[in-house]
């Protein structure tokens, strides 16, 4: 089979490039003198024109100059294969080539590589190359955008190289601009109409792209593999971006080639993708993408960044990454926990456990929260659509309640073992918390799904718990509690007793006058706190009385049982006696 795939009419003469098999020849009566390989594929050409342009070559044939047969030139690691080198080949032969934003930085990467420089050649294919980059290229976004998705699989060898640094640098300056001023983004220019509307099959729908200055290029620079999409992020850092800013275009990133992350994010930030066109690159390392895009998260505030934080970090532990990966996300997280949700906290155990939960990379996180309470972490701007961070006032009492809500969800687990709730009760410092009636409420679910636990046990458990922090109603409830070792309740109830007093005493002081009574029941304000003195101690009298009743019910009881067993005891004695009788 013969294939022309090139041609150029100049005085008269045809001159072109076909195919036969797995050879590439050059149409002239002239026979060839050199063979190049690449990748497989010989190119039986001549040496002059490519001696004349390629320094690289010119130096392999002169080395060949003792060798009797024409040289066969093998080419190893030639940017862009065959393909590209054809290119080269029929600029060498001074045939016309057509330079496209598509190709244009392998044929600049493969005119380095032959060495196809002025110096042994004016307007030599290097130097046309950079022009065209130059002038095209840097200063379109979509130029930019198109050259390095379509060579992208090409150049991560060549990353470093200047030119790919200038196209980075480029896409930097222009990510940073109003969209207006660059032109439309590449994803969406054959799809809006020129008033910005959406269309379908030509027809104008009404619809328009929700999109903001800062985000128009999230989905554009979606589209390049992660290395090179890991170099842009780099660049536009650099350039002092907002963080915000860098996060959207991560988050962005990962939903598009995370499958499942979506399953623990809110359904807000994300734009609708209308025909999109399939340019984006295979994944196929999911654990090593979620390892390269938590190095790249910067370290911020926010409601929906936690929640994509805690997604990101779920996803680590199903896919096992690395120690730091899991180390640095659990960081970020601990300095919002105040801001974390009950959802995404329960992490499933991935590690084989009897237990339900990943109990102790929360108990990390809580750490690392602990830790940097003293340092003022930035939050995102209030400006945008995320809720901003509660003030630093709440910030305990929030995180208290959070870790409390966790807790008592976790002791539903019947495989958590005494000594892993002990430690997660005191993962979060009593002494940090308002009242423990989070702490209440967690012990009374877990001793209700562990009714195995020793009365030891359950006691141990409940000195984490303070008693003078109880409100009145876990108070009245827990001297109403079978569960709770009486020696508990006997505390509960003698600080409820205490806790009352102090009440009544300070009341009287702030009246102004502690031994005239008459004058604190004139008092309007003083009646309404005497009411709510007799409310509170009618409350602890009828929890009093439960409390004694239930003493008097064990102790009967236990005189009851103790009855039953002299009255079998006496039962087989007289069995005993009466055998004897018959027997004589």
């Amino acid at each position: 089979m013969t294939t022309a795939i090139a041609s150029d009419d100049s005085g008269g003469r045809t001159k072109r490039f076909y195919r036969q098999g797995n050879e590439w020849f050059f149409g002239t009566s002239l026979q060839s003198d050199i063979t190049v390989e690449v990748d497989g594929i010989l190119h039986h050409l001549h040496k002059f024109p490519l001696i004349s342009k390629s320094g690289k070559i010119a130096r392999i044939v002169e080395g060949l100059q003792d060798a009797k047969d024409d040289p066969q030139i093998l080419l190893e690691g030639c940017p862009g294969g065959s393909d590209v080198f054809l290119i080269a080949a029929k600029f060498c032969y001074e045939i016309k080539v057509k330079f496209k934003p598509e190709n244009i930085l392998v044929v600049y990467l493969a005119a380095d590589f032959l060495e196809m420089t002025e110096e042994y050649s004016e307007d030599n294919m290097l130097a046309m190359a950079q022009n065209y980059i130059n002038k095209k290229i840097l200063l379109s976004w979509n130029g930019c955008i198109s050259a390095l998705r379509s060579s992208q699989n090409r150049i991560l060898e060549a990353e470093n190289l200047p030119i790919v640094r200038k196209c980075l640098v480029a896409l930097s300056v222009m990510a940073c601009r109003d969209p207006s001023l660059i032109g439309r983004p590449a994803m969406y220019g054959s799809l809006m109409s020129p008033g910005g509307s959406i269309l379908w099959n030509g027809i104008h729908t009404g619809a328009t792209l929700r999109s903001t200055i800062s985000d128009w290029w999230f989905e554009d620079a979606s589209s390049l593999s992660f290395p090179i999409f890991k170099k842009f992020i780099e660049t536009i850092n650099e350039r002092g971006i907002r963080s915000l800013d860098v996060f959207g275009a991560l988050m962005f990133y990962a939903m598009e080639y995370l499958p499942g992350l979506d399953r623990w994010q809110n359904k807000q930030g994300g734009r609708r993708r209308i025909g999109r066109p399939s340019l984006a690159p295979e994944v196929a390392n999911r654990k090593a993408l979620i390892e390269g895009i938590a190095e790249l998260l910067p370290e911020n505030k926010g409601k929906l960044y936690c929640s994509f934080l805690l997604g990101i970090l779920r996803l680590a532990m199903i896919l096992d990454a690395d120690l730091l990966c899991k180390e640095s996300l659990e960081r970020k997280i601990g300095i919002q926990l105040e801001l974390a949700t009950l959802d995404g906290l329960l992490i499933p155990n991935f590690l084989g456990s009897d237990d339900l939960y990943d109990t102790d990379c929360v108990e990390r996180i809580i750490r690392h929260f602990l830790s940097f309470q003293s340092l003022k972490i930035a939050p995102f701007s209030a400006s945008t659509s995320h809720p901003a961070v509660p003030p630093s006032s709440n910030l305990l009492s929030s995180a208290a309640r959070l870790v409390d809500d966790y807790v008592a969800e976790v002791a539903s687990d019947v495989n958590l073992k005494p000594q892993k709730m002990q430690s997660l009760l005191e993962s979060f410092p009593e002494y940090l918390r308002e009242l423990d009636d989070g702490i209440y409420r967690a012990l009374d679910i877990y001793f209700k799904e562990h009714p195995g636990l020793q009365e030891n046990e359950r006691e141990q458990l409940c000195r984490i718990m303070n008693c003078q922090k109880l409100s009145t109603d876990a108070c009245v409830h827990a001297l109403q509690n079978p569960n709770l070792p009486l020696r508990v309740a006997l505390q509960v109830l003698f600080s409820e007793q205490q806790q009352l007093r102090a009440t009544i005493s300070n009341y009287l002081q702030a009246s102004g006058n502690t031994n005239n009574v008459a004058a604190t029941t004139t008092n309007p304000n003083m009646t309404t706190i005497s009411g709510e003195i007799l409310e509170r101690e009618s409350w602890v009298s009828v929890a009093r009385e439960n409390q004694y009743l239930r003493v008097n019910m064990d102790r009967i009881q236990s005189k009851v049982t103790e009855l039953e067993n002299q009255f079998m005891g006496m039962k087989k004695y007289m069995g005993r006696f009466s055998r004897r009788s018959m027997s004589r």
